[in-house]
């Protein structure tokens, strides 16, 4: 019977409860809009913002290359490609008073060509380059670096070069002087180096290790040719 009786008041609180419901929100209907009212301006205010948040940091990020707060500094993460220079020309007509480079990493370039025009252009710019703690740059990406005006580097950063290839042959396969050579040599003369420290850095570095390989600069290596400034 004890049982019965529970079983009762339970089957009638379960049943009565929707009409208390409907009772109190009609009792206090006013209450109720406020609440919806400001659930819905908070949802609307949080979308607003979120959407913003990811237009902005859109608006800041040009393939490698991303606008860091105060509109002077650009990060630099990735492999130069064919579409890194028209990146550049966009970034650089969004904000035009960027001065510095912090390169995080950079393992080379999947176009030569593009390397060398989006470096002349960065170093006509005089831009400063940074390596950032523990970066490392390799192959066309210590080409990048050498066109900053000023080029200095935090803790535990890696340079690394290498021999060029191209279809079946590598950089060593043509004799020194060889046309091939001279875009190269030619670009460490515009951004400051004399023709001598040119050729020197230039065979330097295609000697040092093959195309499928890497040679990770020693401290007198990268002081002999010049590569940091101070």
């Amino acid at each position: 019977m004890k049982k019965e009786t529970i079983r009762t008041q339970e089957k009638s609180s379960v049943e009565f409860t929707p009409i208390i419901l409907l009772c109190y929100f009609k009792d206090n209907q006013g209450l109720l809009m406020k609440t919806l009212k400001k659930l819905l301006t908070i949802f609307v205010l949080s979308t607003i913002f979120f959407s913003c948040t990811k237009d902005n940091l859109d608006s800041r990020q040009f393939g490698i290359f991303k606008v860091l707060e105060g509109d002077t500094i650009i990060e630099m993460n990735g492999t130069i490609g064919k579409t890194s220079l028209s990146d550049f020309n966009k970034l650089n007509n969004a904000f035009a008073n960027v001065n510095t480079i912090y390169i995080r990493n950079c393992d080379g370039s999947s176009d030569d060509d593009v390397n060398l025009e989006l470096s002349e252009k960065v170093h006509k710019k005089r831009i400063n380059i940074h390596l950032m703690d523990n970066a490392e740059i390799a192959s066309g990406g210590v080409d990048f670096f050498i066109a900053g005006t000023q080029r200095t580097r935090g803790l535990n950063t890696y340079i690394g070069v290498h021999s060029w290839s191209r279809l079946f042959k590598t950089a060593t396969d043509f004799p020194r002087g060889h046309k091939y050579h001279l875009p190269y040599i030619d670009y460490y003369v515009m951004v400051g180096f004399s023709q001598e420290q040119a050729e020197d850095f230039y065979y330097f570095t295609i000697y040092a290790a093959d195309a499928n390989s890497i040679h990770w600069m020693t401290e007198d290596e990268i002081s002999k040719h010049n590569l940091i400034t101070h």
